[in-house]
């Protein structure tokens, strides 16, 4: 039904555009009608995609990962380490890639924090873990002065105020 300005109304009285049909009213803004704090906060459970992890799913997620607090310290300072030699590789220029990757002052960065965890990790990670540990780090210290074309002293590289001087 058309009034004198040419709009469409509904059955509800809602306008809408000359030419639209009836049920193409034009929405409107309405206040929620929430009336209580829990319906009013952000949807905080995990998602998959757009839309929250049913009860079997949320199951099958809780079983496969572990709570922080069961990781034993060596294997966090392990895993740590790991990491830091892994992303310090790729800065040196050892990965697929080296001309696009190489950023010598990030692993200089990475070298440094890796160095700080091997030396303060070691007595607790046990012998074994740290001689791995320091072999790869020295390593990577090495591969750095490689890298550099401006090479560091002995004693200034990366990593070295705490391990002393890698030749």
């Amino acid at each position: 039904m058309s009034d004198t300005t040419g709009h469409d109304h509904d059955a509800t009285g809602t306008a809408s555009a000359p030419g639209t049909p009836e049920n193409a009213a034009t929405p409107t803004a309405t206040a929620p009608e929430a009336t209580d704090a829990e319906s009013l906060r952000p949807d905080t459970r995990p998602r998959v995609a757009d839309r929250p992890l049913d009860d079997e799913e949320r199951e099958a997620l809780d079983q496969m990962t572990r709570d922080i607090g069961d990781v034993p310290a060596v294997e966090i300072i392990s895993t740590a380490a790991v990491h830091l030699m892994s992303a310090a590789a790729v800065k040196i220029g050892l990965a697929q890639d080296p001309e696009h990757e190489r950023d010598l002052d990030e692993a200089r960065k990475l070298i440094e924090a890796l160095a700080g965890l091997v030396v303060a990790g070691a007595p607790a990670v046990g012998n074994l873990h740290a001689r791995s540990l320091r072999d790869g780090l020295r390593t990577l210290q090495l591969a750095f002065r490689e890298a550099s074309i401006f090479p560091d002293a002995p004693g200034k590289g990366p990593g070295e105020k705490y391990t002393g001087p890698v030749n």
